[in-house]
């Protein structure tokens, strides 16, 4: 479809009347088309053939004002009522007149539970592979939040449970409590607008979303998209228990726990006092133990090292020490003596050897030593000549001959 852009100018306007037609021009080549959405302000007027309702996008903040034949929709099983999701097919159209654009519906289909169910699994998978249901993006819970933030209905079971749980087992936890619409139209809009509120104040550490059972009907505002990525894109952890145990709204998907009942939240947002109390003694307890069993044995260890001979007797082990130096000192000067002595004995016989085999022994018996003044011994007389002067050694000295003819 397309249209020709009016031509304009300052100088040059064009009248309302243009301008409105081109409007009217526009819309009326829409043409009737099937719109989804979720009716609220449903509006029957006494004796009007017409009624008039709000067809709402549930996913986005926008609505458009339908009208349609009041037969139209007294004849739908079940009623229409606000917060139906129903199937439109309407056309627009843009009054010239009265400067207003107005949808009438021509048929109108609520949206039986099955189709919700299949319409919720689509939108699953389609957040799913955008990847808010991811493991890797659950944040850890507080182990002991200063203070919880709750959005659940005014009064309801849900807020008891999870209020009066929580400070049973904790009795000094604090609540920041958001009391809004669960069910119905504008029941996504708010639970939105609570936990944004919640999640802008630094004193919560976990937001809450609690509600009762009931039927998928009632349980849609939390499939809502817009609540879900709400939800996903907050700072603040957020735990869910939405219905019973066997409902799972897409919110439960996102959110960083779930819990199968308002109940299973209190006690998953909070420590139980008595608990943590038995936790803390046996901690101690065991710490004790440990911390007894090292001294037991560090005390055994020291008693040990402690009755070791070098420790209980240190002048014991020195006297054997000592003896031991003074037998090794006596078998010392024992081995030098006999060492000596036997050096002695080998001297003295080889002092005889070599008196025996002196010259001296020779000259004692008789004997004389004849020697030339060059001090050459005489062993011949052809060896000396007339006249020389010969030096005699004999036992008792020398005396010195002049030889008076050579032989």
């Amino acid at each position: 479809m397309s249209a020709v852009p009016l031509t304009s100018s300052p100088e040059q306007p064009v009248p309302v009347r243009t301008v409105a037609r081109a409007m009217a021009d526009w819309i009326g080549r829409l043409g009737r088309v099937w719109v989804e959405g979720q009716v609220t302000e449903v509006s029957r007027r006494g004796g009007q053939p017409r009624c008039f309702f709000v067809l709402r996008d549930t996913a986005a903040d926008m609505s458009l004002q339908v009208s349609c034949p009041r037969q139209l929709v007294d004849d739908l099983q079940p009623p229409l009522a606000d917060g139906t999701r129903v199937v439109v097919w309407l056309k627009p159209d843009f009054w010239v007149g009265r400067g207003q654009l107005s949808m009438t519906a021509y048929d109108v289909r609520p949206v039986g539970v099955g189709a919700l169910l299949a319409r919720l699994e689509q939108l699953r998978a389609t957040l799913a592979a955008e990847g808010l249901f991811a493991a890797e993006r659950k944040r850890p819970l507080p182990f002991l939040p200063t203070r919880v933030g709750l959005v659940t209905g005014r009064e309801s079971a849900a807020e008891r449970d999870v209020v009066d749980n929580a400070r049973r087992r904790w009795p000094g936890v604090a609540f920041a409590i958001e009391n809004v619409a669960v069910q119905g139209p504008y029941a996504a809009a708010e639970v939105i607008a609570a936990i944004g509120r919640l999640d802008a104040e630094s004193s919560v550490d976990v937001i809450v979303v609690a509600r009762g059972g009931g039927s998928v009907e009632d349980l849609l505002p939390f499939s809502d998209e817009a609540l879900v990525r709400a939800v996903a894109s907050c700072v603040t952890p957020v735990v869910t228990a939405i219905g019973h145990e066997t409902d799972s709204p897409l919110v439960d998907y996102v959110a960083d726990r779930r819990g199968s009942t308002p109940t299973d939240a209190a006690k998953l947002v909070v420590p139980d006092v008595s608990e943590e109390s038995q936790r803390i003694r046996q901690l101690r307890a065991r710490a004790h133990r440990h911390l007894a069993g090292r001294v037991d044995a560090e005390a055994q260890r020291l008693a040990a090292l402690v009755s070791r001979p070098s420790i209980a007797d240190p002048s014991g082990l020195l006297d054997r020490y000592a003896a031991d130096v003074t037998a090794v000192r006596d078998r010392s000067r024992r081995a030098a003596m006999g060492c000596v002595g036997a050096a002695a004995a080998d001297l003295a016989h080889l002092a005889g050897q070599v008196a025996a085999l002196s010259p001296k022994a020779t000259l004692d018996r008789g004997y004389a030593v004849v020697q030339r003044d060059d001090g050459a011994v005489v062993r011949d007389p052809a060896d000396v000549a007339t006249n020389e002067r010969l030096d005699v050694r004999v036992a008792a000295g020398r005396f010195a001959v002049t030889v008076a003819e050579a032989g």
